[in-house]
């Protein structure tokens, strides 16, 4: 089956908020800036770190995440990414034996074992010296096929101390030091409820990147993380799937994706696996176009709907030409931030702002996390996107809640993990649209896509039949389009 050797490095801490996404995306801002080229990846769903890790590298960031993928297909995903690169870079999320229960299930761990990447693990300083040392030592220990190879010094209050810590760690834990951040009071990034602001919101985003580079190359050995990551072994050659997509259609179905500061959650991975199966994808702006283009089927993405609510709100044509093609059954799969949008009215700060009115929920915006989380579901009512009785997994992470819901609504899916809605459903339904508030990977859910391409497909050539008089059939929307 044959080998392979790709450098690559992981990113670790010992907890969440330990500055790994400022460190990682100056790591790779910094050596691009030498002339390296890195593919990024995340470990988790996490889509707003990975725009960063995306704007510092200047290539497509992917997630790599255990419980929405097999170790399969996180093994098949990251080695078809990574050898068109000079290195992997990965960022872990939360701390490196997190878990979803005490045997660390799908941790940040367990990726650096799967992948057997090299780790390097950022420990926070404040107020210790050698009790650093016995933190290290611990994760090591822990499990010593995770390999914990380097470590950066986080929050150190000055030489001193630093050097004292410094000796500590290479001595007992017998490992390298790569750096020492000190404390800082602000950084280049700034922060909102879900976490960082995203970079198209960032009005200074290319700075910030400059400031993060700026600060690896002062306070990170660049070259001994390099060296780390040239250490990391050979691992056995993954076999490429045969593409069975053929060649491109003449005249491809055309998928609208709303892409704006308002909705830009979107994994490269969906939006690839519509092209592949010969979809033309259409860039749509609810905040800036007038109408919506002509499109065959809409996908609309998570993001921050609600702090561009106003100008949401304002967009009247939009908002009304989307209604209308919904009406006309145009087949829409809507996630999280998109399935909001797609509601009567938001209640934020004591305002009151219309949507597009065509699912009948208001919702609001709530004080903590209304759905956080790893979500799984099944589909038990048809639809036009998955079977009833497939179960599949996704994430949710949302401060905006449904008001006042309605008995009579009819859901796609039923939740078996998460919160949706209410606890009980998620993927509200109406005519051929599915609007969930839990976000999909299509490397996890295949079938997906392949759905979607099928219904724009079919909507156009409903279409086409309706405009030269011929009668729609409506049918069950699991095997096709409402008419």
């Amino acid at each position: 089956m044959g080998s392979s050797v790709i450098p690559r490095a992981l990113i670790a801490a010992t907890r969440g908020g330990e500055g790994k996404t400022l460190l990682s995306t100056g790591l790779l801002a910094a050596w691009r800036e030498d002339g390296h080229r890195i593919a990024p990846f995340k470990k988790g769903p996490d889509y707003i770190d990975a725009a960063w890790l995306t704007e510092a590298a200047g290539a497509p960031c992917r997630n790599l995440d255990l419980f929405l993928m097999s170790p399969d297909t996180v093994s098949r995903s990251f080695a078809t990414s990574a050898p068109s690169a000079d290195m992997a870079f990965i960022e872990g999320n939360r701390g490196l034996y997190d878990g979803m229960d005490i045997q660390g299930t799908y941790s940040t761990a367990e990726l650096a074992k799967l992948l057997q990447t090299p780790v390097i693990l950022i420990v926070d300083g404040t107020k210790s010296t050698r009790t650093v040392a016995a933190t290290i030592l611990g994760c090591q220990h822990l499990d010593p096929e995770v390999p914990v190879r380097g470590v950066i010094l986080n929050r150190v209050t000055g030489k001193r101390h630093a050097a004292v810590i410094r000796d500590s760690v290479e001595s007992i834990c017998k490992i390298p030091v790569l750096g020492t951040i000190p404390r800082m009071e602000h950084g280049p990034f700034v922060d909102r409820h879900l976490g960082l602001v995203p970079p198209p919101e960032h009005r200074g985003r290319a700075e910030a990147i400059r400031e993060a580079a700026r600060m690896a190359r002062k306070f990170l050995d660049l070259e001994g993380i390099l060296e780390i990551a040239r250490s990391a072994p050979t691992r056995p050659a993954i076999p490429e799937r045969v593409d069975v997509s053929g060649s491109a259609p003449s005249n491809p179905v055309r998928i609208g994706v709303c892409q704006d500061a308002a909705f830009n959650f979107y994994y490269p991975e969906n939006l690839e696996a519509l092209e592949r199966l010969g979809a033309r994808i259409v860039e749509v702006s609810p905040l800036t176009d007038r109408v919506l283009p002509s499109v065959d089927a809409l996908y609309i993405g998570g993001g921050f709907p609600e702090t561009h609510a106003a100008a949401l709100a304002n967009n009247k044509s939009f908002r009304a030409s989307l209604k209308t093609a919904i009406e006309r059954g145009l087949p829409a799969y809507a996630e999280c931030g998109g399935t909001m949008y797609l509601c009567e009215e938001f209640l934020l700060h004591g305002s009151t702002y219309p949507m597009v009115g065509a699912l009948p929920v208001r919702f609001a915006f709530g004080a903590k996390p209304q759905g956080h989380g790893y979500t799984a579901l099944k589909s038990v009512t048809p639809n036009p996107f998955f079977a009833v009785g497939e179960s599949f997994r996704g994430h949710e992470f949302h401060y905006m809640y449904a008001q006042d819901l309605s008995e009579d609504l009819t859901y796609a899916f039923q939740v078996d993990r998460g919160h949706g809605f209410d606890g009980k459903g998620d993927g509200l339904c109406y005519r051929n649209v599915v609007a969930s508030l839990t976000h999909i990977h299509a490397l996890g859910v295949p079938g997906w896509a392949e759905a979607m391409v099928e219904r724009a497909g079919e909507f156009r050539n409903k279409t086409s039949q309706s405009e030269k008089g011929a009668e729609i059939l409506p049918c069950l929307p699991a095997a096709g389009l409402i008419g």
